[in-house]
């Protein structure tokens, strides 16, 4: 029985998806053009690729006619690119490479399946609570925060700031926001909204830079609530654009800490210390290049390379085996230093994180045990104010137990498979920031 093949058709960009372009000021040797999938992930694709989906998309109009569509968008690819590319050369590039990444549509029509992005040390369980059109309106509020002539004088008043509380009675705060139950609830509240307007400062330095901002959410990072916004589009911009975006969050939370500096001056409100000191640990945490905050983003806009973790497995087996890796040639000489270095310093700063976890682990169960069992006794006698705060505090204390045995678990499996089984590409994900 002799079956008849499948009807030819013009291969299309997925719906959904978005020709970027070119990513600008890159670490590679040959710079690669970028493809935005509809679930708003990063292709990566050779300049010959590229053009081959740039002719498809600019010749959809015909697709009534795929031979005489296919005959053009080859002509069109063998234009540009210098060499002689015929129609069933792009079929099998379609086919082959292009619909496997979930970039187009097979040749005879059927849809691609997108497969996700790896989620290693990545925010899981995201949901989008503002929609880019609402992103869009809040970040232009904001956007003319990052004109030269407001950010000097910004960053002049972080430091007077900073400089002016470090005389402050920051211990005294700190009792009395263990005393008073409503300081407790305070603190969180000021704090989350630090947490939000790091996320405006992301989105309007977007639009600043003439990209626009996708959705706002919150998700679960390891362990912890984390709020986030999609920036993808910044990689539509060269390397000052991406590292203004970088910075924008930790540049509004230096804002927050003018405004609650302030706010203290002609209150002298003691939870606002406390306040001003989460919202300083969040600086320093978002700072650290270790996890996917802002740190790696910034590492990795600095060398041009959006995908650091990548590169973990074939350093690793370089330095530690002796085998070369045809990964690492594609980049420029001094970003793959700087990447060598990253990946040998944030191995031993991981292992040192959790082998610090294992020697305190008996210890740490011991003290949520007795914090857990303190909540019930008091369960009876206490205002449902203190039990509330006490439930949030023994919350809020275990997550870290929780968080960093998880990522243990989930560092140790990353690694044992990139570097044996030789995992999939990772792909830029939205930078959380977790709330306190």
């Amino acid at each position: 029985m002799v079956t008849d093949p499948a009807p030819l058709t013009l291969p299309a960009l997925t719906e959904g998806a978005e020709l970027v372009g070119e990513f600008k000021d890159s670490g590679y040797r040959q710079p690669p053009q970028l493809v935005r999938l509809p679930n708003r992930q990063l292709v990566q694709l050779a300049p010959l690729l590229f053009l081959v989906v740039k002719a498809l998309h600019d010749h959809r109009h015909l697709a009534a006619d795929p031979p005489n569509a296919l005959a053009k968008v080859a002509d069109a690819v063998t234009e540009a690119a210098g060499a002689r590319i015929s129609a069933d050369q792009v079929v099998f590039l379609v086919d082959r490479k292009l619909a496997p990444l979930g970039v187009t549509t097979y040749s005879d029509g059927t849809a691609p399946s997108i497969a996700k992005a790896s989620n290693f040390l990545a925010l899981r369980f995201r949901t989008a609570v503002l929609p880019e059109s609402v992103t869009w309106f809040i970040s232009g509020l904001f956007a003319w925060l990052f004109k030269p002539a407001i950010v000097l004088p910004m960053l002049g008043f972080v430091t007077a700031a900073e400089v002016w509380l470090a005389a402050q009675p920051i211990g005294e705060a700190l009792n009395h926001a263990i005393l008073a139950p409503e300081s407790i609830l305070v603190v969180l509240a000021l704090s989350i909204l630090s947490c939000v307007f790091h996320e405006i400062g992301h989105a309007s330095a977007c639009r600043y830079s003439g990209v626009r901002p996708g959705v706002m959410g919150c998700g679960i990072y390891v362990v912890w609530p984390a709020f986030y916004t999609d920036i993808t589009d910044s990689y539509r911009l060269g390397r000052r654009g991406r590292l203004r975006t970088d910075l924008g969050g930790v540049y509004f939370n230096g804002i927050v800490l003018i405004a609650l500096a302030v706010l203290y001056a002609f209150t002298g409100y003691l939870p606002l210390l406390v306040t001003i000191l989460v919202v300083n640990l969040e600086i320093i945490q978002q700072l650290l290049p270790t996890l996917r905050f802002d740190g790696y983003y910034i590492v990795s806009d600095l060398v041009g390379i959006p995908d650091l973790f990548k590169y973990i497995r074939p350093i690793l087996r370089r330095t530690l085996l002796r085998r070369p890796d045809e990964s690492l040639h594609a980049l420029k000489r001094w970003p793959q230093i700087i990447v060598t270095l990253w990946v040998l310093t944030v191995i031993p700063v991981l292992a040192f994180q959790l082998s610090l976890l294992a020697a305190r682990v008996p210890t740490l169960v011991m003290a949520e045990w007795q914090r857990l069992q303190n909540l019930v006794s008091a369960a009876q006698t206490a205002s449902w104010l203190a039990l509330l705060v006490g439930t949030l505090q023994f919350v809020l204390l275990s997550l870290p137990l929780l968080g960093l045995t998880l990522l243990a678990y989930w560092t140790v499996r990353a690694l044992a498979r990139k570097i044996i089984k030789n995992d999939p590409l990772d792909r830029p994900t939205p930078s959380p920031s977790p709330a306190p």
